[in-house]
């Protein structure tokens, strides 16, 4: 899946490990889901979002 977490982290000034403590989830993992590597599911997606003051539409489409 095609997304644009890492560009809205950056912009925030948020690094990886910092999102990934805040969603609790491992900055591994968060990395595998910025690269396309692994779909973050709707739950985390919303999380994601949210954490980054964002919407999903802007993450993701």
């Amino acid at each position: 899946m095609v997304n644009k977490i890492a560009e809205v982290r950056e912009k925030t000034g948020m690094s990886q490990k910092d999102l990934a403590k805040e969603l609790k989830i491992s900055h591994w993992y968060l990395n595998k889901i910025e690269r396309g590597k692994v779909d973050p599911g709707v739950k985390l997606a919303v999380r994601i979002a949210r954490a980054l003051n964002t919407t999903l539409n802007d993450l993701f489409f």
